[in-house]
């Protein structure tokens, strides 16, 4: 039975079950506004957990592209039990995230497909945007805020934000030029008129709103096991595993020899001593 079972989900549009439950685990374990994620999961997947974008990486309930999920999955990973994806997760010099064994890197990818890691990680995702927007805005995050932050990224939604409390009646398309080329339904109007940072706000305060509506949520008492985060069938990953994907990504690196101690290696013959008796 699922750990989620005995929680109650009332008044969300008739849909209940695990994907609604795993929302309201989520809300509940980070504070954020229910009726906010679960309107959030209904625009980008229609609550389908297996959902994917034909023109992108986006995948799951919250569309995580896979550079999005891997930096989330980095940052709050081992909060929820998964220290195994988080550890084999790397920061490049150019930015990017990226694991050095495909398969374990796939396995992670797939967590976006199951709901209860999905809906936390993207609850987490919202509370470090909301955290961010309230520093520069110096009020509160509203719902529409955190969507806008999903939509432009964090720091694009803090311009966008700024200048609608400036100038709520000027052309938002000038300031995002390559959102409004992407997003040309969101920036203009069906006559080809230019939407004002006011009209936009207010028309994802809508779409919200439509898809939250009436949503409340009633928490049973229940106990969590420490392994709810992993989905069922995942397999198991050993200390030697991580031996494998340090040296990996070692070498990825290049010019670093393994085999001498140094710095770079440290981390490795830690969890080399950590393999000993296994």
């Amino acid at each position: 039975m699922s750990a989620f079972a005995d929680m109650n989900i009332a008044g969300s549009n008739g849909i209940g079950g695990r994907v609604n439950n795993a929302i309201a685990m989520a809300s509940r374990r980070t504070g954020i506004d229910f009726g906010y994620l679960l309107g959030q999961a209904k625009i980008e997947s229609s609550l389908n957990p297996t959902a994917r974008a034909t023109t992108s990486s986006a995948t799951g309930l919250y569309q995580f592209i896979d550079q999005s999920w891997l930096a989330v999955v980095n940052d709050h990973g081992a909060e929820y039990g998964l220290s195994w994806a988080s550890d084999a997760i790397s920061k490049g010099t150019n930015g990017r995230y990226y694991v050095a064994d495909p398969e374990l890197r796939q396995q992670i990818l797939d967590l976006r497909k199951h709901p209860e890691t999905a809906s936390v990680m993207a609850a987490e995702h919202a509370a470090d945007n909301k955290a961010y927007l309230e520093r520069r805005l110096g009020r509160e995050a509203e719902p529409t805020d955190l969507y806008l932050a999903h939509f432009l990224g964090v720091g694009g939604a803090a311009k966008f934000l700024a200048a609608n409390e400036a100038t709520p009646g000027a052309a938002a398309a000038s300031l995002f030029p390559a959102a409004a080329r992407a997003n040309r339904s969101v920036f203009f109007d069906r006559q080809g008129s230019p939407r004002s940072f006011a009209d936009i706000r207010a028309k994802f305060a809508a779409k919200l709103d439509q898809n939250s509506q009436g949503a409340s949520v009633q928490y049973a008492n229940v106990q969590t096991p420490s392994d709810w985060s992993l989905p069922e069938g995942s397999k198991a990953v050993q200390p030697a595993d991580y031996v494998r994907i340090e040296t990996q990504r070692l070498a990825a690196q290049g010019e670093i020899d393994t085999n001498k101690p140094q710095p770079a290696t440290a981390r490795l013959a830690y969890l080399m001593l950590a393999t000993f008796g296994r």
